[in-house]
């Protein structure tokens, strides 16, 4: 009811807002809270996703927002608000290091930086309907800032998602050129990594190891920073797909290594 409550109030203070594609601006809280909720935070945090731009964007106050909805999810929006009006004069005070232990800091609540991310992650998502230039400044802000802190945070999907749309906005004839390469590949590359899941599971299950095996390619970003890193093309690499175990103790990470071992050879 509360969800439903803050989704009607950003309905009505949104009211006749567009965003730059032509949408209701009502489309862009409602996809935050929805990535909000993708990171299973809590009530709070997905009334913040709905009502983080009313205060800054529309006529509603945080006083109307905590008679409405109480002093917790007011808290969240004020920490979102005060975060949407940091605003920086040269390279060196916005060095990325210290904003990103700043914005942990000033936010005193983790959830504020969560649903900041989220905000974020959405803005990337839409960013090619704004002009180049901002396009460029926004992806690079990402870069230096908020994907290296979802990796702080250990959310995996939302830094590879972010890198790779900077990496789309900051360099785009080459990352074109390495998505055609890898989507060549793609079918070869998904039956190699079902291979080598099977082949794992296999040989996990003969020495009693009870795990958790995944494989992914790693996404595009990662693969550009290796090529550069490494000096040669795409076919030099040679660890362009991942994979996992995950097993209940710490002492069987050291079997699972034991066993992947004995089925390849390891690189020194």
């Amino acid at each position: 009811s509360l969800v439903r409550k803050a989704y009607v109030y950003s309905a009505k203070a949104h009211r006749g807002q567009v965003r730059t594609n032509g949408e209701p601006y009502l489309t862009h809280p409602l996809e935050v809270s929805y990535i909000v909720g993708q990171l299973r935070l809590d009530t709070a945090s997905v009334c913040a996703g709905l009502l983080h731009d009313t205060v800054e964007d529309t006529g509603a106050t945080l006083v109307e927002i905590e008679e409405q909805f109480g002093p917790d999810i007011t808290f969240l929006v004020r920490g979102l608000t005060k975060l949407e009006k940091i605003n920086f004069h040269s390279a060196e005070e916005a060095q990325a290091e210290n904003f990103r232990k700043m914005l942990i800091a000033m936010s005193r609540d983790l959830r504020v930086i969560l649903v900041k991310l989220s905000d974020r992650l959405h803005n990337m998502r839409t960013l090619r309907f704004l002009r180049e230039e901002k396009q460029k400044r926004i992806a690079k802000e990402t870069l230096e800032i908020y994907a290296p802190l979802a990796n702080r945070l250990g959310i995996h999907w939302i830094k590879t998602e972010l890198e790779d749309q900077c990496f789309k906005y900051l360099h785009g004839p080459e990352y074109r050129d390495l998505a055609e390469s890898i989507k060549r590949t793609r079918l070869e590359r998904e039956q190699y990594i079902e291979r080598v899941i099977d082949a794992l599971r296999r040989e996990l299950s003969n020495n009693k190891i009870e795990g958790e095996v995944s494989g992914r390619p790693k996404h595009l970003w990662s693969i550009r920073q290796k090529i550069k890193k490494s000096g040669g093309g795409l076919d030099a690499l040679f660890d362009i797909l991942a994979f996992r175990v995950i097993v209940d103790e710490v002492a069987e990470c050291y079997e699972v290594l034991g066993v992947v071992h004995s089925c390849w050879k390891p690189v020194p």
